[in-house]
């Protein structure tokens, strides 16, 4: 029986060109996926900002579409484009870097050990800085998705926002959006991996390394699902914040949770989870895929290192 051949790959694990590449990788895994979910975007906005008007996901498209056609269910979407786009890279990329980084710092058995831990930190670091990329272009989706006959370009949108609330306007959802993103990313990547563990452990019947490229971008795929679900359950009161904030930056973050209470927080639940579900697949698949394509190192799920499985053997 011949061996498989040696993979060749285009650059070192955690190189600089590595890291390069992740970034890229990020921007268009989120880019992409952000700026194809817009119109359900679009509605889930307009609940949270006016549930008296739109009630539910089904007429908020119904009523979107009869006030300004196909058209009005793709408002911000440049604004989506670019900003996810940015915060992508810086996301992705920075997880990577964070993870390589902080695994460092402690011996191989105790990153293991504690590896859980170590996604956590690493995705909290990564979006932490994401976040100040994404703030401005998040604040003009908003305002250009739920105020009426607001502008819907983003080159008018920016310079009016600015001009007539100065530039912190763009900053104003800053925390909230930390309080709905950090979250958000803690769960999507320590989930992600440790389902992605799981599913290669008890669910595919073969070693990940004997599955084809196909067969390991689906579980890909279907781990960032699961991941997904999660993140959205966790991170939708600060998200419904985020939305009112940005649709008015006269309210205040108690002002806004007296206002709709604690049910009325979860409000566009459903439609974030359908969202956040197919976007986190979705990102999942591209990033991952876009690493094949250019033929960079796919680090495995964590593996027990050797010498601590000889110390539980031992033991026994």
């Amino acid at each position: 029986m011949s061996k498989k051949p040696k993979e060749e790959f285009s650059c070192e694990m955690y190189s600089n060109k590595y890291f390069m590449l992740c970034a890229y990788g990020g921007a268009c895994a989120c880019g992409i996926t952000h700026t194809f979910v817009t119109p359900l975007d679009l509605v889930k906005c307009r609940l949270q900002v006016d549930p008296a008007k739109y009630k539910s996901i089904f007429k908020g498209f119904g009523i979107s579409i009869k006030e300004g056609g196909a058209a009005n269910l793709v408002k911000g979407w440049a604004p989506t484009l670019i900003g996810y786009s940015m915060q992508g890279s810086s996301k992705f990329a920075g997880y990577e870097y964070f993870k390589y980084k902080f695994s460092k710092m402690v011996d191989e058995e105790s990153a293991y050990l504690y590896r859980t831990y170590l996604y956590l930190a690493a995705a909290a670091s990564a979006e932490c800085i994401a976040d100040i990329f994404l703030s401005p272009f998040e604040a003009t989706k908003v305002r250009i998705q739920t105020t009426p006959g607001y502008t819907s370009k983003m080159r008018k949108a920016m310079p009016h926002m600015l001009a007539t609330e100065g530039f912190g306007v763009f900053y104003r959802g800053l925390v909230p959006l930390w309080g709905r993103q950090i979250p958000y990313t803690m769960m999507k990547f320590a989930s992600f991996e440790k389902t992605l563990e799981y599913l290669y452990e008890n669910v595919v019947p073969k070693p990940r390394d004997q599955c084809t490229k196909i067969e390991q971008l689906l579980v890909t795929f279907t781990a960032g699902y699961i991941a997904g679900v999660l993140c959205a359950i966790v991170s939708h009161p600060a998200d419904t914040i985020v939305s009112k904030l940005n649709k008015d930056p006269g309210a205040s973050i108690g002002g806004i949770i007296a206002e709709v209470g604690p049910m009325g927080i979860w409000r566009g639940l459903v439609a974030r989870i359908i969202m956040m579900g197919t976007l986190t697949g979705l990102q999942g698949f591209i990033y991952d895929g876009f690493k094949v394509k250019m033929g960079m190192p796919r680090p495995p799920p964590a593996e027990m290192p050797e010498s601590l499985r000889k110390k539980l053997a031992a033991k026994k």
